[in-house]
């Protein structure tokens, strides 16, 4: 049986490459909590932690401690709308990009 590299290596791989590949990954994440699926989001934002700032530095911008960041974003976690909202803030700030919510019929 052939060895493949982890989802997680790829996706660090991915996003170090294409950064139009990690943006889609901090939209999608913010979309799937907008849209309800919470699951999907927290998962989401997690790998696009993971692969871009990580949790220590994520700890130090939000004044979080580290692990109370990963339980936030973990399966079994339910982050508070304060934490949450300041994550995606600085995610957008470290990132340099800017999203919007809009009203589409």
């Amino acid at each position: 049986m052939t060895l493949t590299r982890s989802f997680k290596a790829t996706v660090i791989a991915r996003v170090e490459r294409d950064t139009e590949f990690r943006d889609a990954l901090l939209r999608e994440g913010v979309e799937c909590l907008l849209s309800g699926d919470v699951d999907t989001g927290k998962a989401v934002l997690r790998d696009y932690i993971n692969a871009t700032i990580g949790f220590e530095n994520l700890s130090e911008a939000t004044n979080t401690p580290p692990k109370s960041l990963m339980r936030m974003f973990s399966q079994r976690g339910n982050p508070q709308a304060k934490n949450l909202f300041a994550v995606i803030s600085h995610l957008q700030t470290q990132s340099g990009i800017h999203l919007e919510v809009r009203a589409v019929k």
